[in-house]
């Protein structure tokens, strides 16, 4: 699959299903991109399918069985998000370290990967409680 140019082919990257709960498009959320106004799409999709697959089925749908839905949190970073993200100083590392991280559609070396921040949302009342001290 060639890089999206357009909205429909935007729209049917976005439709690529990663698992049996996980559609793309709720990995491509960025508030960087949104307010850097930068777009969050990959380079290498296919990689970037590849690497989602592989998290998604044997990290996130694991975590999702044993303890109720989670919610993307943040996930994939375009190089250029990435790289305006260290920049700028949000909580980003170099594109370099961030490859096979955030940044699906870059191989560390020979490895592809991906990472994603989830929230737990059976965990949200206990971090409320506990954490940050809300009754």
């Amino acid at each position: 699959m060639k890089k999206p140019e357009k909205v429909k082919d935007l729209e049917e990257f976005g439709r690529v299903q990663l698992s049996k709960s996980f559609f793309m498009r709720e990995f491509l959320h960025s508030e960087i991109s949104q307010i850097e106004g930068i777009p969050n799409i990959p380079d290498d999709p296919d990689l970037a399918i590849e690497a989602g697959k592989n998290l998604c089925e044997k990290v996130l749908e694991p975590i999702q069985d044993e303890l109720g839905r989670i919610s993307i949190r943040s996930a994939y970073r375009s190089c250029d998000v990435n790289q305006r993200g260290n920049e700028k100083g949000y909580n980003c590392a170099s594109n370099e370290k961030n490859y096979a991280g955030h940044i699906w559609d870059k191989r560390n070396g020979e490895y592809i990967g991906a990472t994603a921040c989830v929230i737990v949302t059976s965990f949200v009342p206990y971090y409320k409680k506990q954490v940050i001290g809300q009754h």
